[in-house]
């Protein structure tokens, strides 16, 4: 079984996933911009302590131009020894690349040299530390400065400090960006778990108020009490309940009615039985116990075809039954049903035929329920065989045609008994309605098991006149779409061979 999905948890998750992910993306980009505001103001320095560096180098250099050493000045020194933080690193090389002075673990740049008077910074590394880099390229002395012709001609200046002061800055500057996203980030989690708790509430509420309700309330929904996204879901509901209103109110209907039906039976055979006591007790003859018995047996008779009929009628309306489909031959089933009501007919001098094709092999395919269909024809028969006198004929066909644009198969039973009026010729299909001025004796059952069946399969059905005597006579008239034309409600499931 699938595990029940929480709808506030998954909510819950799809806000905060998001979340959680885009902190450790927000903490990695908070550190690069760290990273970039600390190196600006440390560059600035930088570049300003390399231009000082040359500047005295090259006043040095102009001062000793008789001599052709070359030292760095004192004040220099102590400028670079100032930064009691980072180790700082000068050098300095002619116009050759030779170094002069300094320190000879910075690298001499390679490639296309700068633009004299710019300083480029660089990153780099000195015994395995990594360092910034500062360069500032010359320009001619000999053209600049004439006075200084003859002197050691300096080429360019490099000044490298380690990373501690800007590492430290950088520190500083996520630790006060993100310390207080530490505060904030279980401050938002609590504020949406708050926010989805209130804005389900209004579920949990409709939750209550459909509980609290009685078992027979199937009044609808106020829709106005629930929020608007959940507003389809409740006229859903209020459809669903509308429906089961409306079937309720029809069973209940239907069972009224077959308690009223199952009274007169029922009675019939309490009375009898009790005839047959009384006639025992005074010593009657046998020919009225023999006949109130005849009366009993006929009741239990009357009384067990209408339990049928409504086992029949509940099978015709049970939604799972309609789901299993299968093919079926309706030409097997009308004539199988023709033979069994042989006897009947014979009994009450009827001619009972069938016309028809001897296989279905002509005809489109038909798919539904076997037995229910067989149910339809033995209704269908049997109540033409009731309401045809003796000496009557019935008639059974089958063939095929045409619904509409659809190929179909039609079934037609049709008997000169008294007819139909064409005002009840509707009714005629409503549970327990009899046709009025007729003393045949029945439930009213069969021609409603007979339209419930014919819905169940998408069946068209109809009464009219007979064909032979329209002046007597009905003739029911039930059209089958074929297996390729069933609406999709009523060809769900899998089709089995018959």
């Amino acid at each position: 079984m699938r595990e029940q999905r929480s709808l506030f948890g998954e909510i819950l998750d799809w806000m905060l996933a998001p979340l959680l992910l885009l902190w450790p993306m927000s903490v990695a980009l908070t550190w690069l911009v760290a990273q970039n505001i600390a190196a600006r103001p440390y560059d600035r320095d930088l570049g300003q302590l390399t231009r000082m560096v040359a500047q005295q180098v090259v006043s040095a250099a102009a001062a000793g131009k008789q001599q052709r050493g070359l030292r760095l000045p004192e004040s220099a020194a102590a400028l670079l020894r100032s930064d009691d933080v980072d180790r700082v690193y000068v050098q300095v090389l002619d116009r050759e690349g030779g170094l002069l002075i300094g320190d000879r673990e910075i690298a001499t740049p390679e490639g296309d040299l700068p633009v004299a008077g710019e300083v480029v910074f660089r990153d780099d590394q000195i015994q395995g530390e990594a360092v910034r880099v500062a360069l500032l390229r010359l320009p001619n002395e000999d053209d600049a400065h004439p006075e200084l012709v003859g002197t050691v001609r300096i080429g360019m200046v490099q000044v490298a400090e380690t990373l501690d002061k800007r590492s430290r800055l950088a520190t500083e500057i996520i630790k006060g960006v993100i310390l207080p996203q530490f505060v904030i980030l279980p401050l938002a989690v609590l504020l949406v778990w708050f926010a989805l708790a209130r804005g389900i509430a209004p579920l949990n509420q409709l939750q209550q108020r459909i509980r609290r309700r009685e078992n027979h309330d199937l009044s609808p929904i106020d829709e106005h009490d629930a929020p608007e996204e959940v507003a389809p879901l409740v006229r859903s509901i209020n459809d669903l309940l509308a429906r089961l209103d409306q079937s309720m109110s029809t069973q209940k209907h239907f069972l009224a009615d077959a308690a009223h039906q199952l009274k007169t039976p029922l009675a019939g055979l309490r009375m009898q039985a009790e005839l047959a006591q009384r006639e025992i007790d005074a010593g009657g003859d046998a020919q009225s116990v023999r006949r109130s018995l005849q009366q009993i047996a006929l009741s239990s008779q009357r009384a067990a075809h209408m339990v049928n009929q409504l086992l029949a009628m509940a099978r015709a309306e049970d939604e799972e039954q309609a789901r299993r489909q299968q093919a079926f031959d309706l030409v097997e089933l009308a004539t199988e049903t023709v033979h069994d009501f042989v006897p009947k007919a014979m009994e009450k001098r009827i001619d009972l035929g069938y016309e028809g094709p001897d296989d279905a092999q002509t005809l489109p395919p038909l798919v539904g329920q076997p037995f229910l269909v067989r149910e339809l024809v033995r209704n269908l028969v049997d109540n033409a065989l009731q309401y045809t006198p003796a000496g009557g004929t019935v008639t059974v066909r089958v063939r095929g045609g045409a619904l509409g644009e659809s190929a179909c198969v039609t079934l037609q039973v049709e008997d000169n008994g008294p007819g139909i009026p064409e005002a009840e010729r509707e009714l005629v299909f409503q549970p327990f309605y009899r046709a009025l001025g007729t003393n045949v004796d029945g439930s009213g059952l069969g021609l409603a098991i007979v339209k419930e069946i014919a819905d169940r399969h998408g069946a068209d059905i109809g009464v009219s006149a007979a064909q032979l005597a329209p002046e007597v006579g009905a003739v029911f008239t039930v059209r089958f779409p074929s297996a390729a034309t069933l609406p999709a409600d009523g060809a769900e499931g899998d089709v089995k061979s018959a």
